[in-house]
C-alpha cells in the first residue's frame, strides 16, 4: 500500500493595498464628514453655526484635495485611474468611486469658492499687490446665492463617498475582517470622529474660542458613543452567531495576542477622549482632538493592513509592519505634509474668516491674513 504525503505550503504575497490606501480612506472620510458638518452653517442658513462651519469647510477642502493624491499613489500608475472611465464596470464599487470622487472634489471646491466669492470680490477692489488675483477669483461678481445648490450637490457626493468607500471593502469576501455588514457604518462613524478631531486641533490653533471648543467636544463625545455602540453590536453579533460573516471575522483574529492588544488600544482611544470631553469640554481640545485623529487613523490601519496580515490559508500572521520607504512611512509622512501645506495656504491666502451665509453682504476684509 502506497503512502502519499500531501504538503501544504503557504505562499507569502505582497499587500494588495499599501499604506497609501490607509491615507486615502482616512482623509476622504474626514473630508466627506466635515463637509456634511459644514452644510448646516452655510447652506441651511444657521448663523450661530458659522464658526464651526468655517473650520469644517477648511477641513473638508484640504483633506479633500489631499486624499485623491494618496489614491493615485496607491494605484502605482496614474493611468490606471483613467481606465476606470474607459472600461466602466457598473457592478464594481471601485469603478463607481472613480466617478464619485472627482464629482465630490469639484462640488466641494465649487461650494467653498461660492462662499468666499463676496470676500474675493471685495479684496479685488482694493489697491494692493494681489488685487488682480482676487478679481480673477471672484469672476467679476460678489454674488454667492448659488452656494446652497453647490452645497447640496457636494453633500450628495459626500454621502456617495461614505457609501462607496465602505461597501467596496465590505464586498471582499476573501477577507473575513472586511466582509462584515457593519463596516460601512464604522467607516462613516470613525470619519466623523477624525473630522471633529481635526476641527478641535484647528480651533486650538486658530480660534481659541472656549465655547466653540466645548461644542466640538460635545459632538465628539456623541460620535465616540456611536463608534463604541457599533463596536459593541459587532462583538455581540459575532459572539452570538447571528451573523456568520461577523462570527468568521472574529474567529480569524481571536486566537492572536496582538489582536487582543489592538482591541484594548482601540477601546482606550475611544474611552479617553470621551471621558475628557464629558468631564472637561474646555481646555482639552488638543488632547481630545489628537487622540480622535489617532483613533480614526488606527481603525483604518487595523482594518486594511491588519486584515491583510491574516492569512487566507495557514496559521500565524503575515508581517504587516510599516515599511520605511515611499510606499510606507515616508508616504504617510509626505501625505500629512501635503495636508499641512494646504492648511497653511488656506489660512494664509484665503479669507476663510469671511465665509458667511449666502447673499450676505460683507465688509471689505483686510488684505493681510494672520494665522
Amino acid at each position: 500500500m502506497d503512502v502519499q504525503v500531501h504538503e501544504l505550503v503557504g505562499a507569502v504575497h505582497e499587500a494588495a493595498w499599501l499604506p497609501w490606501a490607509v491615507q486615502y480612506f482616512f482623509l476622504i472620510a474626514i473630508s466627506a464628514t466635515a463637509l456634511l458638518m459644514a452644510l448646516p452653517g452655510f447652506a441651511f442658513g444657521r448663523e450661530e453655526a458659522l464658526p464651526r462651519a468655517r473650520l469644517a469647510l477648511m477641513t473638508a477642502v484640504t483633506t479633500g484635495i489631499t486624499a485623491p493624491i494618496a489614491l493615485l499613489a496607491d494605484l502605482h500608475q496614474p493611468a490606471r485611474f483613467w481606465e476606470f472611465f474607459v472600461y466602466t464596470h457598473t457592478s464594481s464599487w471601485m469603478a463607481w468611486g472613480a466617478w464619485i470622487v472627482p464629482s465630490y472634489v469639484v462640488f466641494t471646491l465649487g461650494f467653498a469658492w461660492a462662499l468666499h466669492r463676496p470676500a474675493f470680490f471685495a479684496m479685488g477692489q482694493e489697491n494692493w499687490r494681489f488685487a488682480w488675483l482676487f478679481r480673477w477669483l471672484s469672476l467679476g461678481g460678489p454674488s454667492n446665492g448659488f452656494a446652497p445648490l453647490l452645497g447640496g450637490l457636494a453633500g450628495v457626493a459626500a454621502l456617495g463617498i461614505l457609501t462607496y468607500t465602505g461597501v467596496e471593502v465590505m464586498v471582499v469576501r476573501a477577507r473575513p475582517l472586511w466582509n462584515t455588514p457593519l463596516l460601512p457604518l464604522q467607516f462613516a462613524a470613525t470619519g466623523f470622529v477624525g473630522a471633529l478631531g481635526v476641527m478641535l486641533v484647528l480651533e486650538r490653533m486658530l480660534s481659541r474660542d472656549g465655547a466653540l471648543e466645548a461644542a466640538l467636544n460635545r459632538r465628539l463625545v456623541f460620535a465616540l458613543c456611536v463608534v463604541a455602540g457599533l463596536g459593541a453590536i459587532w462583538l455581540t453579533v459575532a459572539k452570538s452567531g447571528l451573523s456568520p460573516a461577523h462570527s468568521q471575522a472574529l474567529a480569524s483574529v481571536a486566537g492572536f495576542t496582538i489582536w487582543k492588544e489592538i482591541a484594548f488600544w482601540g477601546a482606550a482611544a475611544i474611552a479617553v477622549p470621551l471621558l475628557l470631553g464629558l468631564i472637561a469640554p474646555r481646555h482639552t481640545g488638543w488632547a481630545t482632538g489628537l487622540i480622535a485623529i489617532h483613533a480614526a487613523w488606527m481603525f483604518r490601519w487595523t482594518v486594511f493592513m491588519g486584515g491583510q496580515a491574516v492569512p487566507k490559508v495557514g496559521s500565524g500572521l503575515y508581517d504587516a509592519l510599516l515599511p520605511t520607504g515611499v510606499a510606507g512611512l515616508m508616504g504617510v509622512i509626505g501625505t500629512f505634509g501635503l495636508w499641512v501645506f494646504l492648511l497653511v495656504v488656506y489660512t494664509t491666502f484665503l479669507p476663510w474668516t469671511e465665509a458667511g451665509l449666502p447673499e450676505r453682504s460683507h465688509c471689505a476684509p483686510r488684505p493681510a491674513r494672520s494665522v
